[in-house]
């Protein structure tokens, strides 16, 4: 048995549906912990599986999108290295965002894929197709979320999704042929 046989019908059935996934950042890419430097930048860790699995949403097509209510040095220098195509930080009202990238790919709410850990997340996962929260996510956030990840924010929450989502229309042992291509390492993570 896979491991995306372990996942309900109806939970992969959103899943193949997915045409964008979109993150949060901090407690979904990060473990929430905020970092201050002696000269007050910021400090963000990210997980490399992580990027290993956004990367391979795009190798599948399926575009990614990071809205954060935050803006930092370092989120901006992440996106950035993953290609993510739509980038929002410092977005305090997610849901207008959403709807720029919607329009931008002629695609609906219910073609979304969105991964938070919090309130704010709340107005956008309420809307979307499958909504995704981390293991140590906020209780209500969970309690609305579709899916709830096997580990918590930053460690390995987007591989996770991207298991998910892929696991949904092909074996993840094709999918990782991809990521075993040498060209695949060359890409940013």
């Amino acid at each position: 048995m896979s491991w995306t046989d372990r996942i309900s019908p109806s939970i992969r059935s959103r899943a193949a549906d997915v045409k964008l996934v979109v993150f949060d950042v901090d407690g979904v890419l990060t473990d929430g912990t905020l970092t201050y430097g002696g000269s007050g930048e910021q400090v963000k860790h990210f997980n490399v599986k992580d990027g290993v699995g956004v990367k391979l949403l795009q190798c599948f097509d399926i575009a990614t999108a990071i809205i954060s209510a935050k803006q930092s040095d370092a989120l901006a220098r992440r996106a950035s290295d993953l290609g993510v195509q739509y980038f929002y930080p410092g977005a305090k009202d997610k849901w207008p965002c959403l709807q720029e990238v919607l329009t931008d790919l002629d695609i609906t709410p219910e073609q979304v894929c969105y991964v938070g850990d919090d309130v704010i997340d709340l107005k956008v996962m309420t809307r979307v197709g499958l909504a995704i929260a981390p293991d140590d996510g906020f209780w209500m956030v969970k309690d609305r979320a579709h899916y709830v990840t096997s580990v918590g924010g930053g460690k390995g929450v987007a591989r996770e999704v991207a298991d998910l989502v892929l696991g949904s229309r092909m074996s993840l042992e094709d999918a990782y042929i991809k990521a075993m291509l040498p060209e695949f390492e060359g890409q940013k993570k």
